[in-house]
Formats: structure tokens, C-alpha cells, sequence
């Protein structure tokens, strides 16, 4: 006995980490030095948070535009009563470097699907979604696939849930899972674009504090797979883990990889530019692309950009603003109060009377990718300038 005594006493001091480092294939440096980011800090994103502090995930970036209420406090541990008001990216990220201090976390409140650069999701191991929104999770999607990064979707209702994983590549990807009731709903929401917040304000979606923490436990430890990749560790890729908690059924489906879905395009040969979009203006821009591809090249880029709307009256006005993020009251016409039209593009190729904005001005996002074409003979351009804007 005096033996066992004197033999636990030398055993070596724990620290945080150590009994995660029992774990045959865990290697906690690799989580230290890991990017994720988390897009919806609610029941959800909430759970995926507190697990990526408690793991000592070493950067941790947080998306979400929406405030803190009341009624998040029944299922969000991170947040308090003297939150509400407060943005939940904000307070989410707080309460992670609470949690650990060995974690940075950082908040933006940012739409994802117009205002986060190709660039943002370039820099990530992982990508975890706590969405209540197709909309967003498609564009989350094809943002991933496009510069070749893995994505973890979550969703839950009431006792119930899914957690699913695509990898670019390597099975389905979300876009393949949807349905024809799916597409039905995001044009739904598209053609509500212009109407006011209050009529396109959505049914509110039941959940519980029990079932986000399991489907964000389930995410996480797909995570965990995934950064530990070389590690052979079985996970849903393509797959997706169905969770039922009325009846106590968990079980695994397999999605059917659709080889023509639109969603399956990632951008090669992707070239680093000391540019920032704050400051390049549209024709410096075709100027280079045309001294690196030829005389006909011409500029794309991935979002439709609304430029100028105009009335029957006679009344034009400029707006310049990607068409999703067009609100009603945009196209209201000063002089007579009817509903303009308004024109859009997608490409630049020398002719237009606006080439002297810069790409912020038209609403291209920080760190954003952009595609120089000739024919269908494309080169990517990052405006890695704008990395130290939103990283620092």
C-alpha cells in the first residue's frame, strides 16, 4: 500500500489537456494551431463554441448578424440575462476565451452569404454551421467547395436532429441533398428580397437546449476526424447522422453524389495579389488581368451586382449593390414613388461607365477571389492585402 502511495505521488503534473492526450490519435497541437469557423452563434452554434473552447480549437471565427433575446437564454449556455440586446458573435466569442484562455475567438457580423471573401473560407480547416437557413447553407456550401474546404452542417427541431459532413471531392455535397421542396423555399425567400423584414420574417423553429448539444457534440467529433485526417478515422463523409429523441433512433444515411450538380466547382491555380478591394478600382483590375491572359480577357465574378435602377418616369439612380442585398425601398423612385427596375452584371469588359469604383464600392467583399477569363480558360486572383483587416 505504502508503495502505491508513494507511486501516485510522482506521477507527472496534468495539464489542461491531459486527459485528452490519452487518446491514441490525439494530437493537441494540431487542434492549438487549427482555424474553424462557426456560422449561427445560436442553440446550435452555441454548443459547437463551448466544445471548440473546451478543446483548445486555437482560432475560432464566429458569424452571426442577429442580437441576443430572450427567448435564446432557454438554449444558449453562453449567454445571460444582461446579454440581451448585445450581438450574439460578440458575446459568444467572450464567453469561448472565458471558457479557455488558451483559445482566440473573434466575432463578425457579417452576412454570410454576401459579405465573408473566398479568401475567409480558404483559411479554415473546418467550417461548422448552426443554420436555420437553406439559403445560407447553400452558399456555404459552394463557397467551401470552391476553394476546397470541408463543411459540417447541424440542424435540429424539437427532440430531433441531423448533423451531416461534406467534403469536397469525396461524396455528396449539400446542394445534392436537396430536394425539390428545398429549391421551392430559397426562391420562395429570393423573391421576398424586396419586400420589408417584417413580411419576410420567418415561422420560428422549435428546438431544445438537449437536442443541439447533441447534434453540435456530433458535429464537433466529426471535426475532430477531420483534423485528425491522416489518423484513418471513420467519418459521415457524404453521409449524414439522423437523430430522433421521441423514440431513442439515431441511425447513419448515405447521400447520392449527383455529378452535375452546379455546386461541384473549385477553383484551381488560385494566385496570392498584394490588392485589397477597398482601394483596386475595377479598371486597374481588367487592365492586369488583361496583361496576364490577353487583350480579350474580361473579369467575372461569382454574385450578380445590381448598378442602376430607373423608372418609367424618366428617373435613374445608381446603386451598385449585389442584387441579393437589394431591400424594397431601394427601388422606390424619388420623383413619382413607383417601383423601378433595375439593371445588373455579373462581368466586367471594358465598356462600362462605372470602371473607376473600387470592387468594395459594387459590393465585393474583403479578401474575396475573383476569376480573370478568356474563353473558358480561367485564372483566380485572392486580394490578400485585405487579410490583415480581418484577422489582425
Amino acid at each position: 500500500m505504502e508503495n502505491n502511495i508513494e507511486l501516485n505521488s510522482c506521477d507527472f503534473e496534468e495539464d489542461r489537456y491531459s486527459r485528452l492526450r490519452l487518446i491514441p490519435w490525439w494530437d493537441q497541437d494540431r487542434l492549438k494551431n487549427a482555424s474553424v469557423m462557426v456560422v449561427g452563434a445560436g442553440a446550435i452554434g452555441n454548443e459547437l463554441i463551448k466544445n471548440l473552447a473546451l478543446l483548445g480549437i486555437g482560432h475560432i471565427y464566429i458569424y452571426d448578424m442577429d442580437d441576443i433575446e430572450n427567448t435564446n437564454l432557454t438554449r444558449s449556455i453562453l449567454y445571460r440575462r444582461k446579454d440581451v440586446g448585445r450581438y450574439k458573435a460578440e458575446v459568444a466569442a467572450e464567453r469561448a476565451m472565458e471558457i479557455n484562455p488558451d483559445v482566440q475567438a473573434k466575432a463578425f457580423i457579417s452576412n454570410i452569404i454576401d459579405d465573408v471573401g473566398l479568401g475567409v473560407f480558404r483559411r479554415m480547416d473546418v467550417v461548422l454551421g448552426g443554420l436555420d437557413n437553406r439559403e445560407a447553407r447553400l452558399a456555404i456550401n459552394q463557397s467551401c467547395y470552391k476553394v476546397n474546404r470541408p463543411w459540417i452542417d447541424g440542424a435540429i427541431e424539437a427532440l430531433n436532429g441531423f448533423a451531416r459532413v461534406f467534403v469536397p471531392g469525396q461524396g455528396a455535397c449539400y446542394e445534392c441533398t436537396m430536394t425539390e421542396t428545398d429549391w421551392m423555399l430559397i426562391n420562395k425567400r429570393k423573391s421576398c428580397a424586396l419586400l420589408t423584414h417584417e413580411q419576410m420574417a420567418e415561422g420560428k423553429i422549435p428546438t431544445t437546449p438537449t437536442s443541439s448539444s447533441v447534434i453540435a457534440g456530433i458535429q464537433v467529433q466529426e471535426m475532430l476526424k477531420l483534423l485528425h485526417a491522416d489518423r484513418n478515422l471513420p467519418a459521415l463523409v457524404g453521409k449524414g447522422y439522423v437523430f430522433n429523441g421521441l423514440t431513442h433512433d439515431s441511425y447513419v444515411v448515405e447521400y447520392q453524389r449527383k455529378e452535375d450538380c452546379m455546386s461541384h466547382d473549385t477553383y484551381e491555380s488560385i494566385e496570392e495579389k498584394p490588392w485589397s478591394v477597398r482601394t483596386m478600382t475595377l479598371r486597374e483590375l481588367l487592365k492586369y488581368v488583361r496583361s496576364d491572359l490577353g487583350e480579350k480577357a474580361v473579369v467575372d465574378f461569382d454574385r450578380d451586382i445590381a448598378t442602376t435602377a430607373h423608372c418609367a418616369c424618366g428617373c435613374r439612380k445608381d446603386i451598385y449593390t449585389p442584387v441579393h442585398k437589394l431591400k424594397g425601398e431601394m427601388l422606390v423612385c424619388p420623383e413619382c414613388g413607383a417601383v423601378m427596375q433595375f439593371d445588373s452584371m455579373h462581368s466586367i469588359r471594358g465598356d462600362e461607365d462605372f470602371l473607376d469604383k473600387t470592387l468594395f464600392e459594387i459590393g465585393i467583399p474583403l479578401l474575396h477571389i475573383i476569376c480573370g477569363r478568356v474563353g473558358m480558360n480561367t485564372t483566380y486572383y485572392e486580394f490578400t492585402a485585405d487579410e490583415n483587416e480581418i484577422f489582425k
